[in-house]
């Protein structure tokens, strides 16, 4: 079997899952509006830029995830996919994973956003393994704090490396997905890098190295 690797967030997804939680929060006034949609844009601006500091990112983003018990969180993760995430995956992302998923290869999402908002996109999916950030946890609740290694940039390379070592997979042949260039460390590591839909500076790297550009959009 080989690895098919996908990024979640303007790849499988037509928007960004994390953006998106924070904006939820928002519109269902769990969160100061003022405060919270500026911070998401800060960060989320930085991201674009490739000079995101995770750590900083997740000590914001995860206060809420701090403040509320799973059952909650859980209830509230269902109204976000239900209203907003099944609305922004194409059928055209389906139907690779799809494909994938026949040819009998190995699927893997790797994402920078946490695992709370990305297993269950990634069930979604039919995907059966995530990488992605995980929060801390003690005494049964989140922390605003990154247990291990994130699932960011070199981060990615990392990550799928410690997998690697405990499955029974190998990175011959291996496929990755993605449309940001904060990914090139891992789209450069695979087989097979594809550009989804890419920013400007992944679309000029993958036109300079022949990658395949294509579009998940519908």
């Amino acid at each position: 079997m080989t690895l098919a690797l996908f990024d979640l967030d303007h790849t499988l997804l037509q928007i960004d899952s994390d953006h998106g939680w924070g904006q939820f929060l928002v519109e269902k006034e769990l969160v100061d509006a003022e405060r919270y949609a500026q911070a998401n844009q800060y960060f989320y601006a930085q991201y674009q830029a490739g000079t995101l500091d995770i750590h900083e990112y997740a000590a914001f983003s995860y206060q809420f995830l701090s403040q509320h018990d799973m059952a909650t969180l859980q209830a509230l993760h269902q109204e976000y996919m239900a209203t907003v995430v099944r609305a922004h995956i194409s059928q055209k992302a389906r139907a690779l994973v799809d494909q994938h998923h026949k040819q009998g290869d190995t699927l893997v999402m790797i994402t920078a956003t946490n695992s709370f908002i990305t297993r269950p996109i990634a069930t979604e999916f039919g995907i059966p393994h995530l990488l992605a950030v995980e929060p801390k946890i003690e005494n049964g609740r989140y922390t605003t704090q990154i247990d291990g290694i994130p699932t960011f940039r070199e981060g990615k390379v990392q990550r799928l490396q410690h997998w690697l070592a405990d499955s029974q997979e190998s990175l011959a042949g291996s496929t990755f997905y993605s449309d940001s260039h904060n990914d090139l460390p891992l789209l450069e590591t695979v087989d097979k890098p594809v550009a989804v839909d890419p920013d400007e500076r992944l679309r000029a790297v993958a036109e300079e190295r022949g990658w395949p550009v294509m579009s998940l959009q519908d």
